[in-house]
């Protein structure tokens, strides 16, 4: 019999203006693509495009992670659009702590909740049992970048 694997966290409320997507696949080598294709079509084709690159990272990384720190099979990811900002869910099942940074400023790697947290208005992890089975996710707020006002320009001096 292959393995129950549990379904993805819900969000815990939906505002009838917000949209959420979600997105399951195979934890490979290629997860963090789709993952970031995913996000930035959805993104750019909507009036979040501002957010989009920061969210295509942001959400390659904590994929990325999944790939390279846990032995998850399956990787979620669940995307909630709102007026004014973007909600990112990344699931795996696989319950140990976040990788820490490396310690070596100079190395490769290591640097991808660095990035999320300069990116991101705030983000974090939480666990959840389904079931019998734990699992963890790690998530992500973008705020829509605010319209630039244009300041009023001077009124024009007559030459004498």
């Amino acid at each position: 019999m292959p393995p129950a694997i549990a379904p993805p966290a819900p969000f815990p409320y939906v505002p009838p203006s917000c949209e959420g997507y979600q997105l399951a696949m195979p934890n490979s080598a290629v997860a963090a693509k789709i993952a970031r294709d995913f996000v930035g079509a959805l993104l750019r084709s909507g009036a979040h495009s501002g957010v989009a690159d920061d969210a295509r990272l942001c959400v390659s990384e904590v994929v990325a992670n999944v790939y390279c720190h846990t032995r998850s099979k399956l990787v979620r990811v669940e995307v909630l659009v709102g007026r004014g900002q973007v909600s990112v869910h990344v699931t795996n099942d696989y319950v140990g702590p976040p990788p820490e940074p490396l310690a070596r400023p100079e190395g490769e790697g290591g640097r991808g909740l660095l990035v999320v947290n300069g990116l991101a208005t705030s983000w974090g992890s939480t666990t959840r049992k389904v079931k019998s089975r734990r699992t963890k996710t790690v998530w992500f707020v973008l705020a829509r970048p605010e319209p630039r006002s244009v300041p009023a320009s001077a009124p024009d001096r007559e030459s004498p």
